[in-house]
Order: C-alpha cells, then sequence, then structure tokens
C-alpha cells in the first residue's frame, strides 16, 4: 500500500508487496525489493538498490549525497541487502568516487535510531549498530 501523501518518482522501481507510509519520499534511481516496508516522512532520495523485506523508519534517510566538500554531483550509490532494519532518524549516505562509489549494508543489519552511516562505509550481515553509533 503506497499512501496517497507520499511522493515517488516515476523513475523509481517499487517491488511488491511494499509499503509506503505517509509523506515519505522516494526518489529517481531508485530500486526497493519486495516486502520492504518505508514509514512516514523517510527520505530515500536517490541512487538506492535496495533488497527485500527491509524497514525503514519514520525519519530515516537513505541515500543522500555524500557529506564530503571534495563531492562534485558524480553518481554513487546506496546498496543495501535483504532484512534489514534502519530504524528513526537514522541516516545513511552515498559513496563518493573516490571511495568506490557505494556505501554497503549487507544482509538482517539493524541500525538503530540517529545512527550515521557515511560515505563509502561497508557494513556486513547480522550487524548492530545501536543508537546513535556513528561510522565514518
Amino acid at each position: 500500500m503506497i499512501h496517497p501523501t507520499a511522493i515517488i518518482d516515476p523513475g523509481a522501481e517499487i517491488g511488491k508487496d511494499v509499503t509506503v507510509g505517509p509523506f515519505a519520499v522516494i526518489g529517481p534511481n531508485v530500486t526497493i525489493g519486495d516486502g520492504t516496508t518505508v514509514g512516514s516522512h523517510a527520505v530515500i532520495e536517490s541512487h538506492v538498490r535496495m533488497g527485500k523485506g527491509n524497514r525503514i523508519h519514520s525519519f530515516a534517510s537513505v541515500g543522500a549525497i555524500p557529506q564530503d566538500l571534495k563531492f562534485r554531483g558524480e553518481e554513487s550509490w546506496v546498496e543495501m541487502g535483504d532484512g534489514n532494519i534502519i530504524r528513526e532518524f537514522a541516516t545513511v549516505n552515498r559513496g563518493t568516487s573516490g571511495g568506490g562509489g557505494v556505501t554497503r549494508i549487507g544482509n538482517n543489519t539493524l541500525v538503530m535510531a540517529y545512527c550515521h552511516i557515511a560515505h563509502d562505509c561497508v557494513v556486513g550481515s547480522r550487524v548492530i549498530m545501536a543508537n546513535a553509533a556513528t561510522l565514518a
């Protein structure tokens, strides 16, 4: 179910049985796998490839540009596997060309509230990042 107030770019690819909550934003060049939930006010900004069964909670931000002064708008990505949980107010930034161009999260990882995963980071599978942890 996609809430009528959600904003979804026409270029986004949304899988089967995906739920998108009120006022969520899904931008261009985003692929969301089957059975994923995107909470209210969450933003999947752009250049994100997300597997199946992920849960993106309210006010989370995935796919924003990197917080790097050298970034000049080059194409970069967030790649996320299956079964991950991104809690409220967590942020996952895209990669940079200097770091390989991709920020990665494996499968079945829990990113608790207020965590930050910076550009070019690689988080494996079955990882738990406790509240407000920062990885850069």
